[in-house]
């Protein structure tokens, strides 16, 4: 049944729920079961290859998910914000799809074979008979997922059926959400939290608020006036939060969690948010699009114990992403690719049900005992906190020495005049690559290049302090907040060249 069984679950426990959308108008998990089933006689019927679904994160987006689980279809959401060639491109790498679209993008589409709007998809899934279940293979692709291409060309994950179902069996208990709790949701579509918060949600019987454009302003008006109790962002959302407010506390009754991940936090950022939302807890969690989402969290209580500590090693818990989540092992390996020890820098391997650990066309790559490489450089401290430190495309080669960014970048964040900042390696006769911090300023300071550098020079070692900083009005960045460091390193090389 793969992740069908799980829509068999909400359907006969939680059926009369509402799952997504208001309190009072919302559809009941019924009501969601049985367009999915209608859904799937609607694709069955066009015998597609994949369902693309071009369009915002939105009440729509589960129920074309859950239909094409139910028809067996591969589910492929992807980027309504690229260009109509790249997009193109994109819809080229699929031989037989179905587009289901959003109208406001249709354009995008236009002259293609088999597309369907988004409005029109839902209506003829309401009035269609329901098809009957499909024996779907446990080990079947029920999601294609690009990856965010930051250092290459994204790739074609594929997460089974299996690989979902681990996830959320493993994070999330069969109806746990109190009847009147409700997520927020404001995580793009097309990215592996998306399809996490999905899952989780729905059969954890949590209703569902989209907010499928981001404004801080209507995220907190939503916040107040759906009594939400749990909201997941990224932590460039959470900044303009915690600006919106400008220091007042935030009229948030219900909410009683703060899920954040994608990106580094900012120390400051995630201080201001915490005395903002002082009735919630916070929850950071780290994932891939490879490991079906979140593969460790660093949760409420470890948050308020290390913000509460004036022990340095409990404190900075706070830039850890916590520990692996339930049926996740994760293991650090040196240049020599042997485990290392607590406090030494390797690359970050994870095990799990939840990985899919395969690319589109390019097959598996997990080494003979089941280990997926992230390509994140990571360690763990002596308690199991896991810090990442990068990618391991991202490190800086100066003098024979390799630098990873992170670890500057992280010290550069806990001033408070840096909102937010990447360190990148430019070419340098003397040393090979030279230190850049590339730098946001938070508007209502006035920080020097001096300062930053003194910031970082009374923290690390000398070599680790930048040659030089260079102030920008924003960093080019992912969806989900993750800095592009080689569009910059690009930029600015460009830059040099011409100089």
């Amino acid at each position: 049944m793969g992740v069908g069984l799980l829509l068999d679950m909400v359907e006969s426990g939680l059926g009369d729920r509402i799952a997504l959308g208001g309190r009072e108008s919302g559809l009941t998990h019924a009501d969601v079961v049985a367009a999915a089933r209608g859904g799937a006689a609607v694709i069955s019927e066009r015998d597609p290859s994949e369902v693309i679904y071009l369009g915002r994160n939105g009440p729509g987006y589960p129920q074309v998910f859950f239909a094409s689980v139910c028809a067996g279809v591969p589910f492929v959401p992807v980027n309504y914000r690229l260009g109509d060639e790249v997009l193109a491109e994109l819809i080229a790498d699929f031989r037989r799809p179905l587009v289901v679209v959003e109208e406001r993008y249709r354009d995008k589409v236009a002259g293609r074979d088999q597309v369907l709007g988004l409005d029109d998809f839902l209506a003829m899934a309401r009035s269609s008979e329901p098809l009957p279940p499909l024996d779907v293979p446990d080990d079947a692709p029920a999601v294609l997922l690009h990856t965010s291409g930051t250092t290459s060309k994204p790739k074609i994950v594929p997460l089974r059926h299996e690989n979902l179902q681990a996830y959320v069996f493993a994070t999330v208990d069969f109806a746990g959400a109190a009847p009147d709790e409700a997520a927020l949701i404001t995580v793009p579509p097309y990215h592996v939290a998306a399809v996490g918060a999905t899952l989780t949600n729905f059969y954890g019987g949590r209703r569902v608020v989209h907010l499928p454009d981001f404004d801080a302003e209507e995220w907190l008006e939503l916040i107040a006036r759906e009594s939400i109790s749990s909201a997941t962002v990224v932590p460039t959302m959470l900044a303009r939060i915690v600006d919106a407010l400008d220091g007042r506390v935030a009229k948030a009754p219900a909410l009683r969690l703060v899920s954040y991940g994608g990106a580094r936090l900012p120390l400051p950022v995630l201080e201001r948010a915490m005395r903002a939302f002082p009735e919630a807890g916070f929850c950071n969690a780290y994932g891939l699009t490879e490991t079906s989402s979140t593969l460790a969290l660093l949760g409420p209580e470890d948050h308020a114990a290390a913000l509460a500590s004036d022990d340095p090693r409990i404190r900075r818990r706070l830039e850890s992403v916590g520990r692996p989540v339930p049926g996740m092992e994760i293991e650090i390996r040196g240049a020599d690719g042997n485990p290392v020890g607590p406090g030494e820098i390797g690359l970050l391997f994870v095990r799990g049900a939840q990985v899919s650990g395969t690319y589109l066309g390019k097959g598996s790559v997990l080494d003979e005992d089941g280990w997926f490489p992230t390509n994140d450089r990571a360690w763990v401290d002596a308690d199991g906190y896991l810090f990442i430190a990068g990618r391991a495309d991202d490190t800086i080669i100066r003098g024979g020495e390799n630098i990873a960014p992170a670890e500057i970048e992280d010290v550069l964040l806990t001033h408070p005049g840096v909102r937010e900042t990447a360190v990148i390696g430019l070419p340098d006769e003397e040393w090979g690559q030279r230190l850049v911090a590339v730098v946001v300023r938070d508007p209502r300071t006035d920080i020097t290049e001096d300062e930053v550098r003194s910031h970082v020079r009374a923290r690390l070692r000398g070599s680790r302090t930048p040659d030089e900083v260079i102030w920008v009005d924003e960093l080019p960045q992912t969806a989900t907040g993750k800095v592009l460091h080689r569009r910059l390193v690009a930029q600015f090389e460009r830059a040099q060249e011409r100089s």
